[in-house]
C-alpha cells in the first residue's frame, strides 16, 4: 500500500463530461459536498462560499469553469453523495475548492499509455493530456497555474 501511494502522481477526478488529473502536490484536503452560500453578481461557475473545517472557501464548479457552460448540480441524492470539494493546497494561498462529480482514485504515470503536451490554443492551466489503456482521455490541471489566472480570480459577473 505504501508503495502505491509513493507511485501516485495525480488525484483523478470526473467533472461533467471531463476527466481531470490534479497533481498531488497542488491538491489539498477533500471534503464531502457542502452546499455553499450563494454570492450575488458572480460568474455562473462560482457557486458561492462554504465553511470547510472552519475556513471560508470559494467554491468553483470545475466542469462549468472548464467548458464555459454553466452546468446543473447533481440532481439526485446518489449523485450528490459522490460529489466532492477538492481544496487547493494551502501552499498555493488560495482559499478555493473545486466541485467535482466523482473521485476516480490516485493515478501514476504507469496508468497511461500515451500523453500529449498542451496545444497552443489550450488554457495556461492545462498540462499534458493523457490516454489510459481503456482509451479514456484525462486532462492534467495545473492547479498552481489555475490559481493565478485572471479569469479564475475574477469572479464578478
Amino acid at each position: 500500500m505504501h508503495d502505491a501511494i509513493e507511485a501516485a502522481t495525480w488525484l483523478a477526478v470526473e467533472a461533467g463530461e471531463g476527466k481531470y488529473l490534479f497533481p498531488l502536490g497542488h491538491a489539498g484536503e477533500i471534503f464531502p459536498w457542502t452546499p455553499p452560500q450563494p454570492v450575488p453578481y458572480t460568474e455562473p461557475w462560482f457557486l458561492g462560499v462554504a465553511n470547510l473545517r472552519g475556513g471560508l472557501y470559494g467554491v468553483v464548479q470545475l466542469s462549468a469553469f472548464a467548458t464555459g457552460v454553466p452546468g446543473a448540480l447533481a440532481a439526485t441524492e446518489a449523485a450528490r453523495i459522490q460529489s466532492r470539494l477538492v481544496a487547493f493546497n494551502e501552499l498555493l494561498e488560495v482559499n478555493c475548492a473545486l466541485l467535482v462529480d466523482r473521485l476516480a482514485g490516485l493515478r501514476g504515470a504507469e496508468a497511461f499509455t500515451a500523453s500529449e503536451p498542451p496545444g497552443a490554443e489550450a488554457p495556461a492551466w492545462h498540462g499534458h493530456l493523457f490516454t489510459d489503456a481503456a482509451g479514456e482521455r484525462w486532462q492534467e490541471v495545473n492547479l498552481q497555474a489555475l490559481s493565478q489566472q485572471p479569469q479564475f480570480l475574477s469572479i464578478g459577473a
